[in-house]
């Protein structure tokens, strides 16, 4: 895929309404620091993507990438193969300005639906199911033998994962056989993904974005339990259908 295509495109979901940003009032000059944060929330794009602080924040369209050298890759699914790989981010990649994109990993977004997975939550628990972006709606899962494969529409205690975020802001995910999700490099230098792994280090360690909403979303739901409010834990997932929109006019 071109680079014109790539900066042509935004990741959308169907259904979803573009928001206006409100605009600043003259007299919004000098409000205390508070304030200017708060202002500054609500006005962030909704879709930005950020890197989640806590464990509960980690919910929606998510972007999963890993620091390997000598290029960072990203998990991705090929709807085609039927099958999860470890995508190279090119580090080549050009600014419409002709000069060279993002050099740091935590400045990647993805530019391909296939690099994106949702994640919903498991009502009352701490463990999450990652479906892919694309297809069919393929479960992330991991067998006793450490295989990690996505091949099922249903769900189950092997699609379980529970993640874990380090101080350093970086991710780990345990699955329900307490071993962790890792890169491994098999034969050739193929890299793939293990789940046998018992301790976390820097192959079972991920950044991991989040869109700037579902951080607000899981705010809010912890503030309410505090107040002693139910919460609806459960991502929409019949409304987390991606497409890509040309910024020229909407896609049919």
């Amino acid at each position: 895929m071109s680079t014109d295509k790539v900066r042509s495109t935004k990741l959308k979901f169907k259904g979803e309404k573009t928001k206006k940003k409100r605009k600043r009032e003259d007299g919004e000059d000098t409000p205390s620091s508070s304030r200017r944060r708060r202002k500054d929330d609500h006005d962030e794009d909704p879709e930005t993507w950020v890197l989640p602080e806590q464990a509960n924040e980690i919910r929606g369209p998510t972007f999963i990438t890993h620091p390997s050298d000598p290029t960072p890759i990203c998990i991705t699914y090929d709807s085609t193969r039927g099958r999860i790989i470890l995508h190279s981010l090119d580090k080549d990649i050009k600014t419409e300005e002709g000069e060279a994109g993002p050099s740091s990993l935590l400045d990647r977004t993805p530019t391909e639906v296939s690099q994106v997975w949702v994640i919903t939550r498991v009502a009352g628990s701490p463990t999450i199911n990652l479906r892919t972006g694309v297809g069919e709606g393929k479960f992330m899962s991991c067998d006793k033998h450490g295989l990690v494969s996505a091949d099922r529409e249903a769900r189950g205690p092997q699609e379980e994962w529970t993640p874990v975020v380090f101080p350093d802001g970086m991710v780990a995910f345990q699955n329900v056989y307490e071993k962790y999700l890792g890169v491994d490099e098999v034969a050739g230098g193929t890299l793939s993904l293990r789940g046998d792994s018992e301790e976390v280090g820097f192959r079972e360690r991920f950044w991991v974005k989040i869109q700037s909403k579902y951080k607000k979303e899981a705010y809010e739901e912890e503030k309410k339990r505090k107040e002693g409010m139910s919460v609806d834990d459960n991502v929409d997932e019949a409304s987390t259908k991606w497409v890509i929109i040309p910024s020229g006019g909407p896609c049919n």
